[in-house]
């Protein structure tokens, strides 16, 4: 009988110490979850604010202004526009 009884105890307190051990890993995977929301929310956030970042940034008239200040261009105008025409007539030139 007293055999039985050692028996029954190590095999309580062997499923007491996997208990243990089985909600500590549970609660280090519930950090790791929590953690990673977080880091996920804050990702997410900061994605917005770039997405309007880049729409401020590509407005017609920033990128005219842009255009003119940096790469010094101007608006395309009649008097200094050229025309390039084809040398050879639409016949001649296709099979």
């Amino acid at each position: 009988m007293t055999r039985l009884n050692i028996v029954l105890l190590l095999a309580v307190v062997a499923s007491a110490m996997y208990l243990v051990r089985t909600q500590y890993e549970s609660r280090l995977l519930y950090t790791e979850l929590d953690r990673a929301v977080a880091e996920a929310r804050r990702l997410e956030t900061e994605h917005e604010r770039l997405q309007v970042e880049k729409r401020a940034q590509a407005t017609p008239l920033r990128v005219e202004q842009l255009a003119r200040a940096r790469l010094q261009m101007r608006t395309a105008t009649p008097a200094i526009t050229q025309y390039v025409s084809d040398p050879l007539p639409a016949s001649e030139g296709k099979p």
